[in-house]
């Protein structure tokens, strides 16, 4: 709904509920006459006319932009003013429809309650304004920062993109030059995978076996080009196929054993991928490779080294927050182990 259709909605419901209480404990106490109904409907409507004058004033003058001080000093200020205008009004009223009476309404006391009393609906009303301003700009807030989120995402996206089509054609290329008679397999598993590089720009989770099905087409084309250096093996429970995840993770986590474990050792090694459900109900999906983590990998130590293990750890931040989590450790002396942990459910951005 429109904000300002919401504003006057819950102006006119609110000073006419005013107006209705107000007839409602005078009927109860002496009953009602069309004098009194006249005049609680005046005095409402000038309740009305008058807080939405303040917020004029609040608007046009930029209140908000001011500091504690300033804004807490305006608004008192302004309600005094108010709460006087309104106890004048109220004598103006009772004086139109003949319900004044001087001795007892021009009294000290009478005009203090009176003053005291208007000036605790504004402050009120204020307190509603200002509450409904301040948590409608905090939901902007999160809405832009969501947001931000997205384009950081997008952003992500697409430095991850051309750094896996490159990776996959170099593998292609190995095989034409070495083994012609498979290349034509080879291309065929290539399309597929840039097939899924491309829809990876549309959606920011993905089923897991469309990711799976990725990663072991890059894996057999690795495993054409290294022919006995490496060996894969799968254990996946069946519980990992009901969860989604971010497209290209897996797959960077793998191209990242492959680049920093296997290509770097003569004998090459050994590629285990598990998947399996926690007890917390989050998947844990293991990439285990042969060789040792001497350094942090996703630590960039030259501008444009590379994206993938930080890229990781930023998607998996921004779309999961802290629910998620990422650990690369050395397991034993021959093997490294990298692992992700993702919630099943609640991303963080919508």
């Amino acid at each position: 709904m429109n904000k300002t259709k919401l504003y006057w909605i819950l102006q006119v419901l609110g000073w006419l509920g005013y107006a209705l209480i107000n007839l409602l404990f005078v009927s109860l106490e002496r009953g009602i006459s069309s004098v009194q109904v006249g005049a609680f409907f005046s005095l409402a409507g000038f309740y009305l006319i008058s807080s939405h004058g303040l917020r004029y004033v609040i608007k046009k003058h930029n209140w908000f932009n001011r500091n504690l001080g300033q804004l807490t000093w305006n608004t008192l200020l302004a309600l005094v003013l108010l709460a006087v205008a309104n106890t004048i009004a109220q004598i103006i009223i009772n004086l139109i429809f003949d319900t004044l009476d001087p001795a007892i309404d021009f009294r000290p006391v009478v005009l203090a309650v009176s003053i005291f009393v208007s000036f605790l609906f504004y402050a009120l009303w204020v307190m509603l304004y200002y509450l409904f301003h301040f948590l409608d700009n905090y939901n902007q807030s999160l809405k832009y920062q969501a947001k931000i989120n997205e384009i950081q995402l997008n952003h992500l996206k697409s430095q991850l993109n051309p750094h896996f089509i490159f990776n996959a054609l170099n593998s292609v290329r190995a095989l034409v030059d070495e083994e012609p008679a498979k290349a034509k397999s080879a291309i065929t598993q290539l399309s597929n995978i840039l097939r899924f590089s491309l829809m990876m720009d549309k959606k920011r989770v993905i089923d897991f076996e469309n990711e799976f099905n990725t990663v072991k087409d890059y894996l057999n084309l690795e495993t054409i080009r290294f022919e006995e250096r490496l060996n894969v093996k799968y254990e996946i429970e069946p519980e990992a196929f009901d969860y989604r995840i971010p497209p290209m993770m897996m797959q960077t986590i793998v191209e990242n054993a492959i680049k920093h474990g296997i290509s770097n050792r003569v004998k090459g090694g050994e590629i285990i991928i598990k998947c399996y459900e926690g007890l917390t109900d989050d998947l844990y999906i293991q990439v285990k490779n042969s060789g040792q983590l001497k350094s942090q990998p996703f630590i960039k130590k030259k501008p444009g080294e590379g994206h993938g293990i930080a890229n990781t750890i930023q998607r998996l931040k921004l779309i999961y927050g802290e629910r998620a989590s990422f650990k690369i450790f050395n397991s034993g002396n021959d093997f490294v182990i990298t692992e992700i942990k993702i919630p099943k459910q609640s991303l963080t951005l919508g």
